[in-house]
């Protein structure tokens, strides 16, 4: 098992380059560029603008040369100031800092700078990082749960009212977009009842913004209420992902769990006189699960992308949010930074169904 783990984990290594390769490609294709964004700031000079664009190999040259310089020192394996690919100490600038490398660039954990705001990127998205980590988490697992119960049940009882009541609305709320539902329960719930909060993720009475220090330190006097509040302000933005989710994915399991109910080697199990239970958990749902893993992986990637439309409707303070921003600021660093970072989110969730298959199939331990 540990080597197999470790096979695939350097197997994602080059995936995680070509996704940082086309992150780059598709910053390069977006109108405008780095320079324009500091137009309408008074209090930046040219020269301050253009020794910022140097450092950071943005001069933008139209030639492959000039975009190879620029994605090496966003990336961290060319030195911008001058040295090529040799740091300022005569080193590859690829190699850590405490190496003679350099330190400028993503291998060398600098994401730059915020055009916008100019904070440092990474400091920006590790602020942001645990808000989108609770939202998709709580959704995740209560999506796969509900999802696997009930196209479990709906294959057992293929054809009855439980199976047409799921049909029925996996239909309705497949159909539905992620957007439009999320204003529609707004309305609902927050707008019409005032049962649940509209946005955010604390009361907007708090005098404190969400994962700051004092924040903490204020949520570990009494952690119950601070729970409490974020759970309810959670609910809405998680159903809002759910619905859709479990929706698409309940009529998959039932697809699986139908062509695996047919085979042989249950209705042998079935003829021993096992008990229903037993053959539905033991026999048929464990060899079910693998294209239903590969199904829930991919779909992993849908609900980070689905979370930059649900942060932004319930003003969600987390990595979708923040990447809608960095959108309407034209923030190429924030972006490419967001893009990297949650692709690998999404290349490690990929890696853990990975291991799930081997835990599921022993015949993958190869």
């Amino acid at each position: 098992m540990g080597r197999y783990i470790l096979r695939r984990s350097v197997q994602a290594i080059p995936v995680i380059f070509l996704i940082a390769i086309v992150s780059f490609m598709l910053m390069q294709a977006a109108p405008g560029g780095p320079a324009a964004a500091f137009n309408q700031n008074p209090k930046i000079s040219q020269a301050q603008i253009d020794g910022w664009l140097q450092r950071w190999c943005l001069e933008r040259n139209p030639d492959v040369v000039g975009m190879l310089r620029e994605f090496g020192g966003w990336l961290g394996v060319y030195n911008c100031s001058g040295g090529g690919l040799a740091s300022s100490s005569g080193m590859p600038n690829f190699l850590p800092a405490f190496l003679g490398g350099g330190s400028n660039g993503v291998l060398h954990g600098d994401f730059g700078f915020s055009i916008f705001t100019g904070q440092p990127v990474l400091g920006m998205i590790l602020e942001r990082l645990p808000a989108t980590l609770v939202l998709t988490g709580t959704a995740l697992i209560i999506w796969i749960t509900l999802a696997i119960i009930l196209g479990v049940i709906a294959a057992v009882k293929r054809y009855s009212l439980f199976d047409q009541a799921v049909t029925l609305f996996s239909y309705i709320f497949y159909s539905l977009p992620t957007f439009w539902l999320g204003l529609i329960l707004i309305y609902l719930f927050a707008v019409d009842l005032h049962w649940l909060p509209a946005q955010g993720i604390i009361n907007t009475r708090s005098p404190f913004s969400f994962n700051t220090p004092a924040y903490w330190t204020d949520f570990w006097k009494n952690p119950g209420p601070a729970l409490v509040v974020i759970g309810q302000h959670l609910i809405l933005p998680v159903m809002t992902l759910v619905a859709v989710s479990v929706a698409g994915d309940s009529r998959f399991v039932r697809s699986s769990m139908l062509d695996t109910l047919s085979q042989d080697y249950v209705r042998t199990a079935k003829a021993k006189g096992l008990s229903q239970r037993t053959v539905i958990f033991r026999h048929a749902f464990r060899n079910a699960l693998l294209p239903i893993l590969t199904n829930i992986a991919l779909e992993i990637a849908f609900l980070f992308s689905g979370a930059i439309v649900t942060e932004t409707i319930f003003d969600w303070p987390g990595m979708g949010r923040l990447y809608f921003d960095g959108v309407t600021n034209r923030d190429y660093f924030l972006l490419m930074g967001i893009l990297l970072i949650g692709s690998i989110l999404v290349v490690i969730a990929n890696l853990a169904a990975d291991v799930i298959y081997a835990w599921a199939d022993p015949r993958i331990r190869y």
